[in-house]
Order: structure tokens, then sequence, then C-alpha cells
């Protein structure tokens, strides 16, 4: 049996099935195999025929087929599939051999799994793959992260398959063993971010406003030609214009309840665990819990009441641009919320990561690509030990640009009783952020009233003190930690 396929790809669902063709239309010669081999069958009688896709129908005759060093790509549900495929597949594998995993696996499992394959000689890849099945067929954002032995071998496949954004692959070392899976997890919680972001501009001017589904879906698409040009945007205004065979607005008749998977979530513990203010994505995360307790929420909506509410008589197209101005201004703090969260776990991880890289990775084939990405790659190829986006000239610029906007915005919101969630923690983060004095120095001596806690004083920082504030409570102080 004749070694001929330049890798191969577990588990045929869309995303699977895709990559294959998309490989296949690259000139990679590509194995196609399912647990149940029925469905390679089907594959290649309809999706693949016509192609060069071969069918493999056990793990035994994919390590024959496969060149060496062989590499195969699991595309199969995050959890315990993954680790049960590696098992098998390890008693066909030889040393320098590669495992790829390019679904939604949480970061830690690709570090453990990584360090386990290291210890038997073989490679393993944590991929994160964006852009949905579209993305898949003709041109994902792929963010590869493992040995770089291993990604110089993957790279010629991987850089041929992925999106071109500016005539370059959006595709690029991401760094050590979990990061490529942690990068796709930050850009899946900026996609909530970002999708929040939407809902409530929608809201805003849908409410405020009284805007129809079809005027808004032509305010989403001007503001797709703007600094707003993005996939997201693109889909919104597809989605408002979109009627069913009845005439009716799709979207007016959708369950105002919201999923999620989990990528958002661990984005949230992620940014706790290492004591970054990664808000937005936080309230986005809450935004899609809250909209879940739609019973209670009706019963609510009876009992409890809010502000009464004001229809905007003001300039129409003003309060138009004001809503764009307030969703742009949000987003940039949105993703510098990620690039921040990406700066600390590379430093608590040791991972080496290229931030401009990761911009340029999501500047197409992802569900985040958009315009706006070029100008996060320009500022960190500008100063790659960019502290903070929002010290870059431009973001800097273009934050003071839309701040009477914002606010105004924000202010229409809460007195009109208009949930803004993820526009007003935005406002609220970058506000923090520029104070030089926050109110932790009270928040500090509340914490040493009641627990002994201790203290810094402004003019001996690093020494921790205490004081008995009741005259009864001792000079016992407790440990000084930090989480």
């Amino acid at each position: 049996m004749s070694a001929v396929l330049d890798i191969a790809v577990i588990g045929l669902a869309v995303m699977g099935q895709n990559l294959i063709l998309n490989m296949n239309d690259h000139g990679f010669i590509v194995g196609a195999y399912n647990r149940t081999t029925s469905k390679v069958d089907e594959f290649l009688a309809n999706e693949a025929k016509g192609t060069k896709v071969v069918g493999i129908y056990s793990i035994e005759e994919l390590s024959k087929k496969l060149k060496t060093p062989r590499k195969v790509m699991l595309m199969v549900k995050a959890g315990k599939p993954v680790d049960d495929f590696i098992d098998l597949l390890i008693p066909h594998l030889e040393k320098g051999d590669i495992i790829i995993d390019g679904g939604n696996s949480h970061f830690p499992d690709t570090q453990r799994r990584s360090k386990r394959l290291a210890e038997i000689g073989l490679h393993f890849v944590g991929a994160g793959v964006s852009g949905g099945e579209e993305g898949a067929r003709y041109g994902p954002s792929i963010m590869p992260g493992g040995t770089k032995e291993a990604w110089e071998q993957v790279k010629p496949i991987f850089q041929a398959i992925s999106a071109k954004a500016d005539g370059q692959p959006c595709c690029d070392y991401v760094g050590q063993d979990g990061s490529g899976h942690y990068v796709k997890m930050v850009h899946n919680g900026i996609e909530y971010g970002d999708i929040q972001l939407i809902c409530e501009a929608y809201q805003l001017l849908k409410d405020g406003l009284g805007l129809t589904n079809d005027e808004l879906s032509k305010v989403f698409d001007e503001w797709n030609k703007s600094e707003l040009d993005s996939f997201l945007i693109e889909i919104t205004r597809n989605v408002l214009a979109y009627k069913n065979e009845k005439g009716q607005s799709q979207v007016d008749l959708i369950l105002d309840t919201a999923g999620q998977k989990g990528t958002g979530k661990w984005t949230g513990i992620s940014a706790l665990d290492l004591g970054v203010p990664v808000t937005l994505i936080g309230e986005a995360v809450f935004a899609r819990c809250l909209s879940a307790l739609k019973n209670e929420r009706v019963k609510a909506s009876k009992i409890l009441k809010g502000a009464h509410f004001h229809k905007f008589e003001g300039d129409r197209q003003s309060f138009i641009n004001d809503v764009k101005l307030a969703l742009y201004a949000s987003k940039i703090v949105s993703y510098t919320q990620g690039f921040m969260l990406l700066r600390e776990a590379a430093i608590a991880e040791k991972w080496t990561l290229n931030y401009g890289g990761i911009a340029l990775m999501w500047r197409g084939g992802c569900i985040i690509r958009s315009r706006f990405l070029g100008k996060i790659k320009e500022a960190f190829d500008k100063d790659p030990n960019l502290l903070n986006l929002l010290l870059d000239d431009f973001f800097k610029s273009e934050i003071e640009k839309c701040q009477d906007a914002w606010r105004k915005v924000i202010s229409y919101g809460v007195l009109n009783g208009v949930p803004l969630p993820a526009f007003t923690t935005a406002l609220s983060f970058y506000d923090g952020y520029r104070s030089e004095i926050l109110p932790a120095n009270l928040l500090q001596a509340l914490r040493d009233y009641f627990g002994a806690h201790t203290y810094e004083l402004l003019d001996k920082p690093g020494e921790y003190h205490h004081t008995n504030w009741t005259g009864t409570g001792g000079s016992v102080s407790s440990t000084t930690y930090n989480v």
C-alpha cells in the first residue's frame, strides 16, 4: 500500500468536509475518514465526487497511506472524542508524526495533550479554525499553536487553504502548545462582544427612532462602507433585510433567548484567573444568560416599573451617526481588552505571541474579520511592545472623535430604560483606565477595617500597613496576597 496522502482528516461533519474540499482545490491529496464509514461513501459519492479525495476506512489504512511525517487533522467534537481518537492513532504513528486538533478545544486540554504526545515523540498542533462553513470551504482564518517543527510541516497546507488579506495568508505560527486554541478562544470572546454591541445599536435605533427592519438594513449597509466595515455588520444588514415566504421579516419571528457554546465563558474565566478587566466580553456573556430567563422577564415586565420611554424627537440622522460612533468606540475597547488578555496569558504561560500577526490572522476568513483589524496590525508593527491599544496614536484619536456621541447615546439609553450593558461597560472601562486616581484607596481601607487585609501608602508603595481602626482590633494583620 503506497503512501500517497499529504494529510488525512478525521471527522466528516460540514467543517471537516469543507476543509477537505478546500485542501483538494489547492492540490493536496487528502484522506477522508469517519468512524461511521458509511459517511465516507456518502461524501465520496456526493460532495467529493470528481475530486482526488481518498476514502479511508480504518486507522491502520490511514497510517499506511500517509506520507511521513504523517499529518492527521481531527475535526471532531471537543472533549472526550479528541482524546479517544488520539488513543486510537498513537499505536499507528511513529516519532515525528503530527496530530492536529482543528476543533474548539479548551486550551488547557491542548496543553495536556501536547505534553502527553511530546513524551512519546509525537507533535500536537492545536489549531483554531474560524470562518464557519463558508470559511472552511473557501478560506478560513487558522491559528496554529505547537512546536515550530510541526508548524514547518503543516505550514504549506494551512497557508495555502487559509483566507488572504492584502495578499497575505490569514494563518501564521501563533506560539507554543495551547496558544493557538487560546487565541481562537479570545477571538470567539471578541465575537461575543461584537455581536452584543451590534444588538444594542439595533435596539437603540429600533426603539429610539422606530426604524423598520428595511430602514435598519439600509443603515447597516451604510455603516459597512465606513470604519465599521466588517463581516458581522454585513450579515446584520442581510438578516434585517430577509423576508420569509410570507413576506415577513424573519428576525421578528425569532425567540429572544440566545445560545452559546462556551468559548465566551472560557474567555471570561481566563480573564478573571489572570486579573485582566475584560469587562465587555463578560457583559456580552451575561447578556446571553439574561436573555435565557425569558419566562422570568415576561413576568417581571408586568410588575417592575422603569423609565418612562421618550421617543427621540431630535435630528434622526444625527442620532444614527451618534449610535455608529458609540458602536465604534465600544468596539475599540473590546479589542483593546482582548489584546490585554493575550498579553497577560503570554506572560503567564511563557508564550511568545506576535500580536500584529494575530490581528492579520483575524483580518480575513474569520467571523470578526474587518477593516478595523488592519489598524491593529499597524499599531503593533509600529510598536511590538505596545502596552495598550488605547495608547496608540490612531486609536487615541479615534476614541476622542467618538467621545461626545458615545456619552450622549448611553445617556439616552439610561434615561429611557434601554439596556446597554456592553456600551456602558466599554465607556466605564475607558474612564477607569484613563483615571490617575480611582476609589480603590477607600476599598483597601474597608478591607483592612473588616479583615485586616492591609494596604500600601502613596509614599511607600511595596510596604504593607494595617490600622487598628476601632482601637479594639489589635495589630495583627492577615497575609497579603493577590488573586
